[in-house]
């Protein structure tokens, strides 16, 4: 599944780089995230729990920044599975910073994602509005927390 999508936060672009590369306020914008970790300066483990039509599933998922050119551009890799295997998670995820004033910034993101399992077996439409859905209530997050900072 492919997502491209992008929203402006009212900050500066050196702003919303420390805050997009910091795992904790990731954290606390991402729905479902339960805990981070940092493994190293550019690799965290974290549990997401995520809910599609009747099932609930808790995820221990890896995110590797691969490539980043402050304050500009981070590639990152991530990969996870539910517990019992019963799902698997992979996606490759770009997110590029635009200035527009000095005092705004557009992140864009684009991602490719693949799960597999039991919760891939949802069709491709039911995935791709949960995961919008996702997106969405990430990007309102983040711009309030980065906002009010």
């Amino acid at each position: 599944m492919k997502f491209e999508d992008s929203f402006v936060v009212a900050a500066s672009p050196a702003n919303v780089w420390r805050a997009i590369t910091d795992p904790g306020v990731i954290a606390s914008c991402l729905p479902g995230c339960e805990d981070i970790e940092a493994l190293s300066p550019t690799s965290y483990r974290a549990g997401i729990r995520v809910e599609v039509g009747p099932i609930k599933a808790t995820f221990r998922v890896e995110v590797e920044l691969t490539d980043q050119d402050m304050p500009n551009f981070v590639r990152c890799i991530t990969k996870g599975e539910e517990g019992t295997r019963a799902s698997m998670l992979q996606a490759t995820s770009e997110l590029t910073l635009r200035d527009i004033d000095g005092a705004s910034t557009e992140v864009a993101y684009d991602s490719d994602v693949s799960v597999t399992g039991r919760l891939g077996k949802f069709g491709l439409g039911v995935m791709k509005k949960k995961a919008e859905s996702l997106g969405c209530t990430f990007a309102e997050n983040f711009r309030v927390q980065v906002e009010a900072a």
